[in-house]
C-alpha cells in the first residue's frame, strides 16, 4: 500500500482509502470534494493542514492523487473496486 504524509502531523497514511477508514484520521483536515479549489490547496499545504479528497470514480481519484498537497483520497463504501485501480496506467496511459 502507496503512504503520503499526512499535512505536518508526521503521519503516513494510505494515498487511497474507504471512508472512514481510522488509518486516516480527519480531524483537523481539509476534507475536498474535488481539487478544483487550487488556492485552498495550496494555502492548508504551506499551512501544514492535511488535504484529503473524496473521490467516487476513477477519473477523480487520479486527478487528486495528482496533486501533490493531497495527503489521501476517500473513496465511498461499496466503491472497494477503485483501491485496486492501476494508477500508473491512468496516468501514463
Amino acid at each position: 500500500m502507496r503512504q503520503r504524509w499526512l499535512g505536518d502531523r508526521g503521519l503516513r497514511v494510505p494515498e487511497l482509502a474507504v471512508e472512514g477508514d481510522p488509518a486516516v484520521p480527519l480531524e483537523g483536515a481539509l476534507v475536498l470534494d474535488s481539487v478544483d479549489d487550487e488556492t485552498a490547496l495550496r494555502e492548508a499545504h504551506a499551512a501544514g493542514v492535511p488535504v484529503v479528497v473524496r473521490a467516487s470514480d476513477a477519473e477523480a481519484v487520479r486527478r487528486a492523487l495528482s496533486r501533490p498537497e493531497v495527503a489521501s483520497v476517500l473513496v465511498p463504501a461499496g466503491s472497494e473496486e477503485l483501491l485496486a485501480l492501476d494508477l500508473t496506467g491512468l496516468t501514463y496511459g
